[in-house]
């Protein structure tokens, strides 16, 4: 298919080199365009050349014929701008192309800079990802492995429950071993599109990256290392926003949790938009107390995926169980406390990561998993864990 749309051919090569993640982009003008300001002609044609995996100087040298005293000053600035990724190891460092999404469209938005045409980009970016039909939602939400997943909120969870440590956001956080917050790339984005959340939520500060990946993000300015504790707060203030903590659809070494709202995350946008499925849910359902609750809406209002409805004429609100994704950011908001949270009939635990992305793979027919499993590529290699 890329090969069939006429203009900026010179980004053919590169648009089939990222369609070999499981997550690819579909090729469209608009796509071309949003490349076309990402990458200059010759990061274009270097990215277009990277090996399947995380690679030296001397082998990226020998896959893009570029000279390494010319192929390493654009490597740095490749990963200044988020589309490929560093990683030192001893006196070595490895480079690993990054996939758009997870990856660098979530990171050009992920600090505020003048390298790039925010404000165009922006533009771009939210035509692609909701105009263009049939497009990029299908391809990021399609998949039957969701690539996400959300976390209940633990003060919510029933008392009768037990939580695994990988449905526990403050247990991810213990054991990431290195975390960083920085700016929200949706909430910036919707900045340089002239909107600001609905619910108020700050732009800087809520979003959490955690591991390797996270040390990437600090030593390239996307991100601010955060202390254990620091990042706990996070977690504790996004919840008296009412946002949804999402992360990762492994069970060990998330790489991220961002906590969403519902009207600028993208992918809480992909439920609303009926990909209710797209998100892999926690092991919880919102219930309400039919006696109890008294009609007020405010629910409504918390509620990110907008997965509680009033009818005319009901004697209380009606809860989607498709769309509800167990979060219990509708919990707090409700004064008559008619809302709570039960386990979900028929939960199945999220995959090991070695398991969830040959799964993706062999549904896709792709040869990489987006950035959280590339970083894990490349520490494998490294590292031998």
């Amino acid at each position: 298919m890329g090969h069939l749309i006429s203009g900026k051919s010179h980004l053919v090569p590169l648009i089939d080199r990222l369609n070999r993640y499981p997550v690819g982009l579909v090729d469209h003008q608009t796509l071309r365009e949003i490349l076309a300001l990402l990458f200059s002609e010759e990061e274009a044609l270097i990215a277009s050349r990277f090996p399947l995996t995380e690679a030296t100087l001397d082998e990226l040298t020998a896959a893009t014929g570029v000279a390494a005293e010319r192929l390493l000053p654009q490597l740095e600035v490749m990963a200044d701008k988020g589309l490929v990724m560093d990683l030192p190891c001893g006196d070595t460092t490895y480079w690993l192309l990054m996939p758009g999404l997870i990856g660098f469209f979530e990171f050009t938005f992920m600090k505020r800079r003048s390298d790039l045409p925010l404000a165009e980009l922006a533009r771009l970016m939210q035509t692609y990802l909701h105009e263009v039909r049939p497009g990029q939602a299908e391809e990021v939400f399609g998949t039957r492995t969701q690539l996400t997943r959300a976390l209940s909120y633990p003060e919510s969870i029933p008392v009768s429950s037990q939580v695994t440590p990988w449905e526990d956001a403050r247990r991810i956080v213990e054991t990431a071993g290195f975390g960083a917050a920085g700016l929200c790339f949706c909430r910036h984005r919707k900045e340089h599109l002239g909107e600001s959340c609905s619910k108020g939520v700050p732009v800087e500060g809520l979003c959490i990256a955690l591991g390797e990946g996270a040390r990437f993000l600090v030593r390239r300015g996307f991100m601010q290392q955060k202390t254990t504790e620091e990042l706990l707060g996070i977690l504790t203030e996004a919840r008296r926003l009412n946002l949804t903590h999402i992360t990762d659809n492994i069970r060990e070494q998330p790489s991220f949790i961002c906590n969403c709202c519902s009207c600028c995350c993208e992918l809480m946008t992909g439920v609303q938009e009926g990909f209710v499925d797209g998100i892999a849910k926690a092991p919880f359902l919102a219930v309400v107390e039919t006696t109890v609750c008294s009609r007020c809406g405010q629910c409504l209002e918390a509620c990110n995926v907008r997965g509680i409805h009033l009818e005319p004429g009901a004697e209380c609100v009606g809860i989607d169980a498709r769309r509800c994704l167990g979060c219990g950011a509708c919990l707090a908001s409700c004064p008559q406390q008619a809302l709570r949270l039960v386990a979900r009939p028929a939960d199945r635990p999220p995959r090991t990561k070695a398991d969830m992305f040959r799964k993706i793979l062999r549904e896709r027919g792709r040869l990489l998993p987006f950035v959280a499993a590339t970083v894990k590529t490349g520490f494998t290699r490294l590292t031998g864990r």
